[in-house]
């Protein structure tokens, strides 16, 4: 079982920075790729952007690439996401989740991922 608790959301204005945090616990030494996804009011959840095991290779979807950067830290069980020059469009629920089977080392689509978080809310406005 792996547990994944995330943080840093809020409130912020246009244009301006958040780091998401996510930490994991349990049997966190079977972690494979880890990747962030964020659901907005009405809308289906969507994948956002992927670190596999050994930070060797990310993946992001086009809306976000140049602005976000996913990192993790091994050691700390820890994984970032570094949100830049943020829209009102990017306001959601951002969800971390983790993958502990070998194959796909960034997986994009939720069903490649084993366990979840229970998400953080970033609101940015306008």
């Amino acid at each position: 079982q792996v547990q994944l608790v995330e943080s840093g959301g809020g409130l912020v204005q246009a244009e301006g920075s958040l780091r998401l945090s996510c930490v994991a616990s349990g049997r966190t030494g079977s972690s494979y790729g880890v990747g962030w996804f964020r659901q907005a009011p009405g809308k289906e959840r969507e994948f956002v952007a992927a670190v596999s095991r050994s930070s060797d290779n990310t993946f992001y979807t086009d809306s976000v690439k140049g602005r976000f950067t996913i990192s993790r830290d091994n050691d700390k069980n820890t994984v970032y996401l570094q949100m830049n020059s943020l829209r009102p469009e990017d306001t959601a629920i951002y969800y971390c989740a983790a993958r502990v089977r070998p194959g796909f080392p960034v997986p994009r689509l939720m069903g490649q991922y084993d366990y979840w978080g229970q998400g953080t809310q970033v609101t940015v406005s306008s």
